[in-house]
């Protein structure tokens, strides 16, 4: 009996309702700081109706009992009211865990671990866009019919007129250079040479591969990540539809084709941006410059730069339906999918071409 009477009850009343509680949280305070040892009985035994608020106060009881190291036992609800609380349970929340620190060794096994399976799913990917590439040449089903020529104008047309502008600049800025140094040897007139094997192998495709990807690779990442956001994608494998097939291949054979055909027009007009410095600042008659740039216009490396502007047209549209299916988030997460897109293919563009150099020239 003694036991009984020292146990802290908090006997609530028949209508436990929101007028009701606020009594209740300070008899329920001034409980907890008389508890020693045993815990605070709640009786229900008097439960007759409750509300919303009357069953977020009974859930919310155990917790705050337990912010002050205290407990409670809730006792005698009828079956009706505990049917009831079963709509208001509180998310159980997990025990919070000391943060551990990892060596540096550890950290850097992880990151190669991420690393790693990132390349995985690179090259899944740019192995299905290859492979459905290929088949739809022979069996066209699936692919919409006219998205190839809408992206190739996209990429192609539209894409013209900013990688000529750059390529002059850059053709007329490689001459202007080149003649400061070959001028004092009296050798101005190769300047000519120099500026078509090195627009012709190297800036021709580099330049108008990194100008596409800034423009069109990243609106192919931008596209797809929108589509995912917009539960598009979800919404073509739901009609049977294959994303890859249908989104992905018209872009990879668009790209495939123009990026080339641009790297021949970047070529040219390079080579016309040193022209106009050939015969305007070296005093070199306009034939003899023609004569000499094409002495210097190989047929080898013309295939070259072809043959990389084609890798480079894969690296770009890949990178950027890599990036757009990785997407999660919201409006704020697309532009950082678009930016990390341009990134990382101007980078995979600048290693591409290292490899390519070491592989033709050593």
């Amino acid at each position: 009996m003694k036991e009984k009477a020292t146990t802290p009850i908090l006997k609530l009343p028949a209508q436990l309702l929101k007028e009701t509680i606020p009594p209740l949280w300070g008899e329920f305070n001034h409980l907890l700081k008389g508890v020693q040892k045993s815990a605070v009985i709640v009786d229900g035994s008097a439960v007759e109706k409750i509300d919303s608020a009357g069953a977020i106060f009974l859930q919310s009881l155990p917790n705050h009992a337990l912010s002050q190291k205290q407990s409670i036992s809730l006792q005698n609800l009828s079956e009706g009211i505990k049917q009831f609380l079963k709509a208001f349970e509180l998310p159980q929340q997990p025990p919070l865990q000391s943060a551990q620190r990892i060596s540096i060794f550890a950290g850097i096994d992880h990151w190669l671990l991420d690393q790693f399976s990132y390349f995985k799913q690179f090259i899944y990917l740019a192995a299905d866009i290859l492979f459905f590439s290929v088949q739809t040449l022979l069996r066209p089903a699936g692919i919409r019919r006219g998205s190839f020529f809408q992206q190739a104008f996209q990429y192609g047309y539209q894409g013209l007129p900013i990688v000529c502008l750059i390529m002059f600049l850059i053709g007329f800025v490689t001459a202007l250079q080149s003649a400061a140094q070959l001028r004092s040897f009296g050798a101005s007139i190769f300047v000519a040479d120099l500026l078509t094997i090195g627009i012709t192998a190297e800036l021709g495709p580099l330049m108008t591969a990194i100008v596409i990807a800034g423009r069109s690779g990243s609106a192919i990442a931008a596209e797809i990540a929108t589509m995912k956001f917009t539960e598009e994608v979800d919404a073509i494998k739901t009609m049977a539809l294959n994303p890859v097939v249908f989104v992905m291949v018209p872009k990879f054979w668009a790209m495939t084709l123009c990026l080339p055909l641009l790297t021949v027009m970047a070529d040219f007009v390079g080579m016309l941006g040193g022209f106009v410095v050939g015969i305007s600042f070296l005093d070199i008659t306009p034939v003899v410059f023609i004569r000499e740039m094409v002495s210097a216009l190989w047929l080898k490396n013309i295939l070259l730069g072809l043959l990389k502007s084609i890798s480079f047209a894969w690296i770009i549209t890949v990178t950027g339906c890599y990036k757009g299916m990785q997407f999660k988030g919201g409006a704020r997460e697309v532009g950082e999918t678009t930016t990390s897109s341009v990134v990382m293919a101007t980078f995979l563009i600048i290693l591409a071409s290292c490899l390519w150099s070491f592989v033709i020239y050593l």
